[in-house]
């Protein structure tokens, strides 16, 4: 990438080292979703979905350390929003998930949009599964639905699942308004509840 002013697409990513291109994908967009790249939409003059290339930011080669904890941050907040009334902590961890999922929609696309709501569904399973959630978007009857396959929160999950599921929704609606507009988001099926997936009908 840094090697090209365009920047380089996944598939290019995955030819030069040999990955296979959804493992390069997965991996460009953990790096986006932190801000260590940047990302371009770049459209077709024929009708499809535009694709990504990924650019490396100037004067950006430090790295943040330590490592975030994202299990250990999600116990500190669950427990903390315990202290409030049950509606309240639902309500200020969506809000807390919402601005954080309309940041990173921000860098994921700066200044673009996208034309159907299926086009940026996708785009915001890639970035869930950047986040650790192993996530895809499916159609469900007249519906579409997001599938995370895993929680990135684990047993803190289990433990505050009003607080951290609102997070997650959050998130989800953030992204999807700073990508498509605005949506509602719902949870039908949830890992702390029992289920085999999480799954969020929007």
């Amino acid at each position: 990438m840094k090697s090209s002013a365009a920047g380089a697409k996944a598939a290019e990513v995955a030819e030069r080292f040999a990955l296979h291109p959804n493992v390069a994908r997965h991996h460009l967009e953990k790096l986006a979703s932190g801000g260590y790249v940047d990302v371009e939409l770049v459209r077709h003059e024929s009708a499809g979905r535009p694709s990504k290339r990924y650019r490396t930011r100037e004067n950006d080669t430090n790295l943040a350390f330590p490592p975030r904890r994202d299990d250990l941050l999600g116990t500190m907040l669950a427990r903390a929003l315990e202290k409030l009334p049950a509606d309240e902590a639902r309500t200020l961890a969506e809000e807390v998930g919402y601005e954080y999922g309309l940041a990173v929609a921000a860098r994921m696309e700066p200044g673009e949009g996208h034309r159907s709501v299926k086009a940026a569904l996708a785009s915001v399973a890639d970035a869930l599964t950047a986040h650790g959630f192993a996530a895809h978007a499916e159609a469900r009857g007249t519906s579409l639905t997001l599938i995370a396959e895993h929680c990135p929160f684990g047993e803190t999950a289990a433990k505050y699942p009003h607080v951290l599921c609102a997070v997650d929704t959050g998130m989800i609606k953030g992204m999807l308004e700073g990508l498509y507009g605005e949506t509602h988001p719902t949870i039908e099926e949830s890992r702390p509840g029992g289920d085999a997936h999480c799954v969020t009908r929007v």
